[in-house]
Order: structure tokens, then C-alpha cells, then sequence
């Protein structure tokens, strides 16, 4: 091997041969047969990773086309209002989507996306024709105030839990959950463990199973306090005040 071969290069002769499996079970879309749409939501004050990672799990999918969409096409800013990521499509541009992906946000992005009536109505009738429709962390909070969550289990970070509550959805336990058509995955990093769940039911175990090593994520965390029956109190505030500090 030259010394000069790019990282690039080395994932991709390696995830080349992993991800060649194809799409053998489509699910009940028939994916096999065409080009999966995954529309990824972005609106401002969105988490970063909630819409990362299942990004990161899907874009090298056979047959998958993942596009970002938002109010309007152009850069979107995060909750933390340090970084944006280029929605490539407007809400008026996809009016159908086999996946929905819907991120979380901090406080403020996700209180003014549940008040806006055009993205709740987007999501609504984008749902209708989806596949999967997904959400993480906080996002179940929007698919919830669509009016899509209304008695059924769900996931959402771990202090929202009341508020998922009192807009009509049962709060469950686990990094994701999945309801008929419709997988919630807990806080921000368990969205990449809902992508692979769902890579392996656009395409197959197998898939899935090279989409994971593919992203290398094989978590060995230092600490163990990742979730709140794990951490002490003082552990929960602090993590709220970082929270909460964007």
C-alpha cells in the first residue's frame, strides 16, 4: 500500500465488497424494486447528531437516496448555533418520502417546531405514504404533536418524557422503539442505533450488519452513566444545564 492511499479510499474498497449484499427483503414497500427516498427533516435548533447519525447509517444503502430538507433549501443552524448543515430541498419540493427521519432539538428549536402548523402539516402528509417514519430524541415530540403518537409507545430523551406524555403517547424504555410503521429511538446518540435497525429492514441483516462495521460503531464508552437509571442526580441536572445552556 502507498503511503499516499486516503482514508477515503481504504473505506471504500472495504465498504464497497460489504455493502454489495443488495437489497434482498425490501419490507412492506417493496423496496427491492426502486430507489428508496429517506428524507431527512432540518429545521433551526435541531441536534446535530439526531440527524447525522441515521444519515450515517442509510447514505451507502444500495438502491437508498438520502436527501436534507427544510423550510427552504440552504444552511440550517443547530441548537448549539455553532454549526449548520445544507438543506439540499424545501418542504414545498418533497411532497413523498419512503423514510422520514425527524430530529430532535434543543429547547428552542423544538418548542417553535411544534407551534409551526406547515411542518406539522408536512410531516402529516408525508406520512401517509411513508414506508418508516422515524424520529429521535426529542423529535417524537413533533410526530406526537402531528397527532401521529396518539396511545402508542414511544421513545424520546429521557427528560421529555412527560411532555411526550401529555401530548397523547405512551413513553417507553430503550434505545428505540418500534410501532406498526413508525421506530422512535431515545436521545441523540441512539439514533445511530435505530439506522442500523432500519438498515437491516430497508435491506437485510447482513447489510446492516456491514453498515455497522462500515461506521466502525462498536461503543465502549469510559463512563456508564448514558442513561438516567444509570446516572446520580447531580449527573441528571448537570447534563440538563448543559442541555439547556444552548
Amino acid at each position: 500500500m502507498e503511503m499516499g492511499t486516503t482514508r477515503r479510499a481504504l473505506l471504500g474498497t472495504a465498504a464497497a465488497g460489504a455493502l454489495a449484499v443488495g437489497l434482498t427483503a425490501a419490507g412492506p414497500a417493496g423496496a427491492a424494486e426502486k430507489r428508496i427516498r429517506v428524507a431527512v427533516l432540518l429545521y433551526d435548533g435541531f441536534t446535530a447528531l439526531d440527524a447525522v447519525g441515521p444519515y450515517e447509517t442509510l447514505c451507502r444503502l444500495p438502491g437508498v437516496r438520502v436527501v436534507t430538507v427544510a423550510r427552504r433549501t440552504g444552511p440550517v443552524r443547530t441548537d448549539t448555533g455553532q454549526l449548520a448543515l445544507a438543506a439540499e430541498r424545501s418542504l414545498a419540493d418533497v411532497s413523498r418520502a419512503d423514510v422520514l427521519v425527524v430530529p430532535g432539538g434543543g429547547n428552542r428549536g423544538i418548542v417553535a417546531a411544534m407551534a409551526d402548523p406547515a411542518l406539522l402539516d408536512w410531516i402529516r402528509r408525508l406520512h401517509r405514504h411513508t414506508t418508516w417514519t422515524t424520529s429521535v430524541c426529542t423529535g417524537s415530540l413533533l410526530l406526537a404533536s402531528a397527532g401521529l403518537l396518539k396511545g402508542l409507545p414511544a421513545a424520546t430523551y429521557w427528560a421529555s418524557r412527560p411532555y411526550l406524555e401529555k401530548l397523547g403517547a405512551v413513553p417507553a424504555p430503550g434505545r428505540f422503539v418500534e410501532t406498526g410503521k413508525i421506530i422512535t429511538a431515545a436521545g441523540v446518540s441512539a439514533g445511530l442505533d435505530m439506522g442500523i435497525h432500519l438498515a437491516a429492514r430497508l435491506s437485510d441483516e447482513a447489510t446492516a450488519k456491514a453498515t455497522q462495521l462500515a461506521i466502525e460503531y462498536d461503543p465502549h464508552p469510559p463512563f456508564d452513566t448514558g442513561s438516567p437509571e444509570k446516572a446520580d442526580e447531580a449527573t441528571r441536572r448537570l447534563a440538563l444545564k448543559l442541555v439547556e445552556g444552548h
